[in-house]
């Protein structure tokens, strides 16, 4: 028996994960209907520290409404696309998710240094005026190494590891095992945007959380031990979620939970279960506290399902699967707008996002299945900063363009609403229900 899912569900998980192809970077893209650019970002890339160096790097996935791609944000937005494979790949049966994702690994692969570290981002100097792809021709550059990014390299590629087959995943482990010796010895280095380049920063003034999903997912793919002391030692301090780009310890502890580590299961159910009764007292039925409703908030509440389907997994709750649907249905068109939040879908839905394909096309219509950023009550954007004062924060959105604050789109928003969608769509048992597999608990430490 399946979890119920809305209607066109499959539809709508389809287009959320063909969105990705639309972000596609160094090739020519065609969705159909008009949405289409030519091969773009072709030249190498400039090495910000090494006098003139290049590096070919060429693939990956445009981070959001501009041409840049950053480490750390493709970390989070390609693990939780894996995420959604493993758990449920079930609802991918006509779905190529893998193939998508090889793409952007790819490109990640290629930010990795011969010492064993990984470049920040690749971006140009200045973000692009709104042109299509293919008409950037802004010099791009390969800019930083630091601790965030190469433990995102290190987790994506130990899962990638298990998850692919042949050459490629043999590639992704030496990979995952080459950063982590790094990040051994440079636990730490954090990344700020040099003088002179004004593209999206990722600063993190704590890798911890980076290295300790790092060490999770190794640990799961490669039974490394050093990985596996790492892990047992800082477990503790792992958040309980949602994940965002900046905090993905919640990743390391599910990961445990799911292996059946006794504390890592009650401390996932635990806080499932105060997200849960937050969302049966909000007027929305969601788990959205005032603070959550920052820059990119509809990923903050596609987090927040993701949080309790995994909590599904570990121990089957009716409670988790419903509150998971009520987000989905905020997103769609239950909320204070009456619009779906995700372009082409819906009666009512985004039609101007902050997405520079979507702007330069000369089509009406935006680019389909992209999440927009959704209400952020920290007045960001000169359209926000217009808005009355004593606005809800619920109601600080503008489809607009130029609210960038509001209604930009990014892969780290996209991606937890393609696990959503794939867990509503899966044939996992029913909420409640005995799961298919045994879940035993037991401490890490006894393997």
């Amino acid at each position: 028996m399946a979890i119920a899912a809305p209607a066109g569900a499959g539809e709508l998980l389809r287009m959320t994960v063909r969105a990705f192809h639309g972000q596609r970077c160094g090739t020519g893209v065609d969705l159909g209907d008009g949405y289409r650019y030519g091969a773009c970002h072709r030249r190498a890339a400039f090495h910000s520290g090494a006098r003139g160096k290049t590096l070919p790097v060429n693939k990956g996935w445009h981070d959001a409404g501009d041409y840049g791609r950053y480490v750390v944000n493709s970390g989070i937005a390609t693990g939780t696309l894996l995420w959604a494979w493993e758990l449920f790949p079930e609802s991918f049966e006509d779905i190529d998710l893998l193939d998508e994702v090889r793409w952007n690994l790819e490109w990640m692969l290629s930010m990795q240094d011969e010492d064993g570290g990984v470049w920040h981002k690749q971006t140009s100097l200045d973000f692009p005026g709104f042109v299509m792809p293919h008409d950037d021709e802004s010099i791009s550059y390969v800019i930083g190494k630091g601790s965030c990014a190469t433990a995102n390299l290190a987790a994506v590629s130990a899962m990638a590891a298990r998850i692919y087959d042949g050459a490629f995943a043999e590639e992704n482990l030496k990979a995952s095992r080459r950063a982590w010796r790094w990040l051994e010895q440079h636990p730490n280095v954090r990344f700020r945007n040099p003088s002179g380049v004004a593209t999206g920063e990722y600063g993190d003034k704590d890798c911890s959380d980076e290295r300790l999903w790092a060490a999770a997912e190794l640990w799961k793919s490669g039974g490394d031990r050093d990985a596996k002391v790492h892990l047992l030692a800082n477990l503790h301090r792992a958040e309980t979620g949602p994940p965002s780009w900046k905090e993905v310890g919640a990743l390391a502890l599910w990961r445990a939970a799911l292996e059946g580590d006794g504390h890592s299961m009650r401390r996932t159910v635990a806080a499932a279960d105060v997200v849960v009764a937050r969302a049966r007292e909000h007027q929305w039925r969601i788990p959205m506290r005032e603070r959550d409703f920052v820059w990119g908030s509809n990923g903050v509440a596609a987090n927040y399902a993701m949080q309790l389907l995994v909590a599904n997994e570990i121990r089957p709750d009716a409670r988790y699967v419903a509150v998971a649907r009520d987000i989905l249905d905020y997103l769609l068109g239950r909320n204070p707008f009456g619009m779906s939040y995700v372009t082409g879908y819906g009666k009512q839905s985004v039609q101007h996002p902050h997405h520079r394909p979507s702007g330069a096309d000369g089509i009406d219509a935006p680019w389909p299945g992209l999440l927009a950023g959704g209400p952020n009550r920290n007045r960001q954007d000169p359209v926000l900063k217009k808005m009355p004062r004593g606005t809800p924060p619920i109601r600080m959105y503008a489809d607009d363009q130029e609210s960038y604050a509001s209604n930009e789109i990014a892969i780290n928003w996209n991606a937890p609403l393609v696990f959503l969608l794939a867990g509503l769509e899966s044939r996992s048992p029913a909420a409640g229900a005995v799961p298919d597999r045994s879940l035993p608990i037991r401490r890490l430490s006894d393997d």
